[in-house]
């Protein structure tokens, strides 16, 4: 079977406790390598505010993660998500370009640069109020 490089977001309840999480991440790493994937990659958002509330529920626990697996691995864990109360959303990417480290680098950089965006939007606005 063809392996493919993937990407991951997946917003979990805000009372998840850092070890449920942990142990969360483990799992889907076992699910990952059973289907002869590697993980490549974790990282946290931290509690943010939702867009659009989910059975109202304002804020949660967000991850982004990178992974090369075939397509039934995204199948198997996208059908642990759904039964997993932590799980409040999720999404999966088949990304174009097979240099993980690449696209990693060139996603922190959009996240910074719009990151600086929203603190001059907020300069800007504070300087209004003035």
């Amino acid at each position: 079977m063809l392996t493919r490089s993937y990407e991951g977001v997946v917003i979990l309840h805000p009372d998840t406790t850092e070890e449920a999480q942990k142990e969360f991440f483990k799992k889907n790493k076992k699910i990952i390598e059973d289907h002869k994937g590697e993980l490549h990659h974790v990282d946290t958002w931290g509690k943010r505010k939702i867009a659009n509330p989910i059975k109202k529920i304002y804020r949660g626990v967000f991850f982004h993660y990178t992974f090369k697996g075939q397509t039934d691995t995204v199948s198997e864990l996208e059908r642990t998500f759904r039964i997993n109360d932590k799980v409040l959303r999720f999404m999966h990417t088949n990304l174009e370009d097979a240099d993980l480290n690449k696209h990693n680098e060139a996603f922190k950089d959009q996240l910074a640069q719009t990151v600086q965006r929203e603190k001059e939007r907020e300069a800007k606005r504070a300087m209004k109020r003035q």
